[in-house]
């Protein structure tokens, strides 16, 4: 187990590399010049743009920026914000857990969701219900989230006015916030259930298990699931990574505080250090979430541990 975790370890440190020099090189080849951007208004003289970029470190060439950045990282340093002048790592740790709170929440609501629709559906492939199920979690995964949180603020918060649109004042706050994150993952969940149990409902242990007098309900979540879940294993951990991207637009529709609207505002005004410490962070988070959900495998299937330590 150890040997799998460190080789794992080793293998995302040329990912973590590609992501920083894709993302630098990405930045700077949009058009924009930051030193502009933040004097923008003063009607500034060329001498004075040229003393900013030489402040920021933008007038040297693209490989000195780049290998300037990359001794920063090295340091746990992820710069200094254009904007604000603070560091990038204290502007992280401030939002951070407001994204992770709605990342949780909607995650919460996708499970909710999902796993059920996914088990009524599995159990009874071909039926009404089966139907009925399927019908929903295409048509969760078929409506974008951006556009489900405005039909929900639309209905509940400005026409019947039950619950808060903007925010973070109060606890019923997030659920706005969190359905409209949660429902299209909540299909995904509910498709990969669906199939995963109907293919481990065909396996010869299953007719054992009904040979040998046990009931529907026990084979089903005694047996059958346990098989099921390692791929909602995969699809949990793909759709964190997933969740706290997608937490941008809904941090902005729902003007909550985080790393999403943190980040929207920093590719607005081409903030090069905020943009690249979020999306490497963002990256980093990712990584370690996979890295747990392989871990999550040998737990659920002994076959696995096994393999690993031949490995």
């Amino acid at each position: 187990m150890l040997q799998f975790v460190g080789r794992r370890i080793l293998v995302s440190i040329p990912v973590l590399v590609g992501v920083t020099i894709l993302l630098f090189l990405v930045l700077h080849l949009v058009p924009g010049d930051p030193a502009q951007i933040l004097l923008f208004g003063s009607h500034p003289s060329p001498e004075q743009l040229q003393q900013l970029r030489e402040r920021l470190g933008l007038n040297q060439p693209l490989p000195e920026q780049y290998w300037h950045y990359l001794g920063q990282l090295l340091h746990g340093h992820l710069g200094r914000s254009f904007q604000s002048n603070s560091t990038v790592s204290s502007e992280i740790v401030a939002r951070f857990p407001d994204t992770l709170r709605l990342t949780l929440a909607g995650m919460g609501v996708a499970v909710a969701v999902g796993l059920p629709l996914g088990i009524l559906a599995g159990s009874r492939p071909g039926t009404l219900l089966d139907r009925l199920s399927t019908g929903v979690a295409v048509l969760g995964i078929a409506v974008p989230y951006f556009w489900l949180a405005l039909i929900l603020v639309l209905v509940f918060a400005v026409n019947l006015n039950w619950l808060p649109a903007l925010g973070v004042g109060s606890a019923d706050a997030i659920v706005l916030p969190a359905v409209s994150l949660g429902i299209a993952f909540a299909a995904a969940i509910a498709r990969v259930i669906r199939s995963s149990l109907i293919e481990a409902l065909e396996q010869p242990y299953i007719l054992v298990a009904r040979a040998k007098g046990l009931s529907e309900r026990s084979i089903i979540f005694r047996h059958a699931l346990k098989n099921a879940f390692i791929s909602v294993v995969t699809i949990l951990g793909l759709q964190f990574g997933a969740m706290i991207s997608g937490a941008a637009v809904i941090e902005v529709i729902y003007a909550r505080p985080g790393l999403g609207s943190y980040l929207v505002s920093a590719i607005q005004t081409k903030d090069i250090p905020a943009v690249q410490g979020t999306v490497l962070f963002i990256a980093v988070v990712y990584l370690v979430i996979n890295l747990c959900v392989d871990v999550t495998y040998g737990v659920l299937d002994p076959r696995i541990r096994e393999r690993w330590g031949r490995a």
